[in-house]
């Protein structure tokens, strides 16, 4: 059963391991983000950016996954992708390979769009490139996506 707040949404109360997976509650995990997270799409990109290269996918997902709940209508997918492709990589480093390779590929189908167009300097054809090539080449070790073309 989920950890709740007062008006019944689900909370992230249990700790985690460094891909995400929960622990038992009392068990010493790795600080999630905080559940009201909320960045510009500049600042989020650097911070998950970080995350990814510093083998915390998870964490890249949970930054990804704010921006795109708060997107305006015509970055919404966008953000979905990129929220996909980190948790890909979660998958990937967690041993399921399949389910890294399903969300992969749906988070490069999702990014085609913007590839003409790419906001906030993202880079969406690199990033369709890099994911299509951790699904026909799955790693058994860090992986991680290069956002920006900076």
């Amino acid at each position: 059963m989920r950890d709740r707040d007062e008006a019944g949404r689900a909370r992230n109360a249990r700790p985690r391991d460094a891909y995400g997976r929960p622990l038992p509650h009392g068990a010493e995990g790795i600080p999630t983000m905080p559940d009201d997270i909320d960045m510009e799409p500049a600042e989020a990109l650097v911070e998950a950016q970080r995350l990814l290269d510093a083998d915390r996918p998870f964490h890249a997902h949970e930054v990804l996954e704010a921006v795109w709940k708060a997107a305006p209508e015509d970055e919404r997918e966008l953000w979905r992708a990129l929220a996909q492709a980190a948790v890909g990589i979660t998958h990937m480093r967690r041993g399921n390979t399949r389910g890294a390779q399903s969300l992969l590929g749906r988070a490069a189908e999702r990014l085609e769009p913007y590839k003409t167009a790419p906001p906030h300097g993202i880079d969406v054809e690199g990033i369709v490139r890099q994911a299509r090539d951790l699904i026909d080449r799955p790693v058994d070790g860090p992986a991680s996506l290069h956002l920006t073309s900076a």
